[in-house]
């Protein structure tokens, strides 16, 4: 959550007019303006409470928290709704989630120039929140069974994804700034405590959302499954009420005019500079000291030098984009391994997609904790713990949370089931006879494969594991039971799991072959099927889902996905009678077999076998990874920005902001690379992630080694030319701070 945090900064330009002492992405002209008429009277604006804070900022705050629930919480189920909703895989799930959040550091830079160059800040709020509550309607109505098929949700979903991007990140660089704008120049102070609540509101939204909506896609049913409608149509709802809100406040915000935007008047410069040098590169021409004087002949002393200053840090910024390629992964792989573990804490159970809210939570510990705490105290013991250490210090953090990512997941594999592999079958036999029965399995030629002596409702403890001759091959069982041999044979197929059910035929018994489950639920469901030994069809009610239909004499059902818990009273109905059922507890990636019998004096009962264990590893597991991605995240991120900001000209802040969106950028792009086109194993793209990372962290500590600090005061070095109001005036300067 902190690559938030750099919009709580003010931007201060020196190029800029007076009216505006914080717009986010600010004017360098060369250009002629025309002299504006004179400004009638400012009113003053309505404060809270008799304070000097203006009451206008209570409706950016509240706007700000309610936008943030809305992103946050819509990203949370994001991933999940990929896997199970649209049924895409894992690497696919990932990679448009990654798309999704490279798309939305792309869109600020959209939004600056259109708040700055066009419509000025207040519009470009109102507008884009519109395009944003449009994108949260047609992603909530993609999640709605009902409405159409695959093809049509995906539509939707991708149509919503886009607009939401365009909306989350055309506003990013202007609510922060716009609240700045409201306050006068004498109140800097209440402005500085106003960009804390801001960021405060920030993490709020986020901690509140991440928690509450993954609760609304898995605690409640609706079309007879996840509501992942629900899920979304609330942060749909909070994203109008943020609309609404900052509307309210119209009469009451100070709205500054559009004044250009510094970025483009940054990329024109650097683009005339090469271009210029190109067309100059005879040898008879004098080579520049630096390769942007070559914009001297139309762009002002002050700009290029502040330009050159940028330069130096953006320099620094290119090996950024692997950090995020990591911290961004906690809604995407981490979730898609959470889903694998059991999340049942003793005191509460947790779902999946809920541990993303370790994060903001643990960001809000961990930053007052360094700064009062931790960082006093190394600079007590004589380290020198500088800014481009503390962010090599969060990249090998970042590492080390990927290694234990990867012996999570290690370890995670080594519980599950072992796969059938090439012409290979996994059997269980299951007797529902009264007696024992005595079981055979031949090959071909005879020759024994297993023998193994099944009691009646026997529960076996594990698979046999069984070799074929082909990818398909039929099987012959020889069953004895009591003084009766019965020969059967059925077909099997590689790669498959398979369970014998023997029964009674009579006086004699009789077997079938059914197929199993082959993996274990991967998003932490149960999966449950029946097999009914009554002579009555039985119709099993599960929540808001449809009945289970399961036919007389020994009818087996199809699998059905149910939510972890407690089933002690499961409504089951036949034609003459209504019964209840008491599954027991069903637990998280389970595989259960139900056999509905009926016992004399017990009348009608369910017998449990367990055909696939439940996930053993706690979901805790993964909060020292958590842990270590956090402190990594407040090490590097909130150390990059005030370095960044102490390196570079007041003019260029708007550019660094405008570059670290965009190393986020990146990082996704980057993720999405490996998850379509590394084809490892998990962990074993943990282990990638992390090396990777650990060579730019080696990579970037040099370039740091070679770095000479700028000291704050030596950043603006007198200037023959400054900009005033668009015209180039020759200046003499004596230190004076313009």
């Amino acid at each position: 959550m902190l690559e938030e945090r750099e919009r709580k900064e003010p931007v201060m330009n020196p190029f800029q007019k007076n009216e505006s002492k914080e717009t986010l992405f600010s004017p360098v002209s060369t250009e002629e303006v025309p002299p504006r008429p004179p400004s009638p009277p400012k009113k003053s604006s309505p404060k809270i409470c008799g304070s000097s804070y203006p009451l206008s900022i209570a409706f950016i705050v509240v706007n700000e928290f309610c936008e943030r629930f809305s992103y946050y919480g819509m990203k949370a189920v994001l991933t999940l709704y990929f896997l199970y909703f649209l049924h895409w895989n894992e690497d696919t799930s990932t990679s448009v989630y990654h798309a999704f959040s490279s798309l939305c550091y792309f869109t600020p830079i959209l939004g600056a120039i259109i708040a700055d160059s066009w419509l000025g800040k207040f519009k470009t709020i109102i507008y884009l929140s519109l395009v944003y509550v449009l994108g949260h309607v047609l992603k909530s109505l993609g999640a709605i069974p009902i409405l159409g098929g695959n093809v049509v949700h995906t539509i939707l979903s991708l149509v919503g994804l886009s607009l939401i991007a365009l909306g989350t990140g055309g506003i990013k660089p202007c609510v922060a700034a716009f609240g700045g704008d409201q306050f006068e120049e004498e109140h800097a102070e209440e402005r500085t405590r106003y960009f804390s609540v801001f960021y405060l509101s920030i993490n709020a939204g986020s901690l509140i959302s991440t928690f509450i909506t993954p609760m609304l896609r898995g605690d409640v049913q609706c079309f007879g499954d996840d509501c992942y409608a629900l899920a979304f149509g609330v942060p749909g709802l909070l994203m109008v009420i943020a609309l609404v809100v900052f509307a309210m406040g119209s009469k009451m915000y100070k709205k500054p005019p559009p004044e250009g935007n510094i970025v483009a008047q940054v990329m024109k410069c650097i683009w005339f500079a090469i271009s210029n040098r190109f067309k100059n590169r005879s040898g008879d021409i004098p080579k520049r000291q630096h390769w942007l004087d070559w914009a001297s002949e139309k762009y002002p002393k002050r700009l290029i030098m502040d330009v050159k200053a940028l330069t130096r840090i953006l320099f620094l910024y290119i090996p950024l984009p692997m950090f995020w390629a990591l911290l961004d992964q906690q809604g995407s792989r981490w979730t898609l391994q959470a889903t694998k573990m059991n999340g049942n804490l003793g005191f509460f159970v947790l779902q999946p997609d809920q541990m993303q809210v370790l994060n903001p939570f643990l960001v809000l510990v961990c930053i007052p904790l360094f700064d009062l705490v931790i960082y006093p105290l190394i600079s007590k013991c004589g380290i020198n713990f500088s800014s481009l250490r503390k962010m090599a210090v969060g990249m090998i953090l970042a590492c080390l949370a990927f290694a234990v990512a990867a012996v999570i997941e290690i370890k995670i594999n080594g519980m599950a089931p072992l796969q059938p592999g090439s012409q290979e079958i996994y059997l269980q036999i299951l007797n529902l006879a009264d007696d024992e029965v005595k079981v055979t399995v031949l090959g071909n030629g005879n020759h024994s494969l297993l023998i193994e002596s099944i009691k009646s409702f026997q529960k076996t403890t594990n698979y046999s594991k069984l070799h074929l001759k082909t990818k398909s091959q039929d099987f012959h069982f020889h069953l004895k039971y009591h003084n009766l041999s019965v020969y059967t044979e059925h077909s099997v197929e590689e790669k498959n799991w398979y369970s014998l059910i023997i029964h009674e035929n009579g006086k004699s018994v009789s077997s079938m072959m059914v197929k199993d489950i082959e993996n274990k639920t991967t998003n932490g469901m149960t999966a449950i099927r029946f097999i009914n030994t009554l002579h009555t069809d039985v119709n099993i009610s599960l929540g808001t889902d449809t009945p289970i239909s399961v036919g007389e004499d020994y009818g087996v059902s199809p699998y059905r996905t149910v939510h972890r818990g407690e089933y002690p009273a499961v409504h089951c109905k036949t034609e003459d009678k209504d019964f209840s059922l008491n599954l027991g507890l069903l637990d998280f990636g389970a595989s259960y077999l139900f056999v509905i019998i009926n016992i004399t004096n017990q009348g009608l009962q369910a017998w449990k076998t367990e055909d696939i264990p439940a996930n053993k590893m706690s979901i805790a597991w993964q909060l020292p990874q958590y842990i270590l991605v956090t402190v990594a995240e407040v090490m590097f991120s909130v150390t990059g920005l005030e370095f960044s900001y102490s390196q570079a000209p007041s003019s260029m802040k708007s550019v660094l902001q405008a570059a670290w969106l965009l190393t986020v950028a990146v990082g996704n792009i980057i993720v999405l690379v490996v998850a379509q086109f590394s084809g490892l194993v998990q962990w074993a793209e943990f282990i990638l992630f992390s090396c990777l990372l650990l060579v730019v962290c080696l990579i970037f500590s040099i370039m740091g080694y070679y770095y000479i600090p700028v000291k704050s005061e030596d950043i603006h070095q007198p200037a023959d030319k400054q900009i005033l109001q668009g015209e180039v005036i020759n200046l003499e300067t004596k230190n004076t701070k313009l």
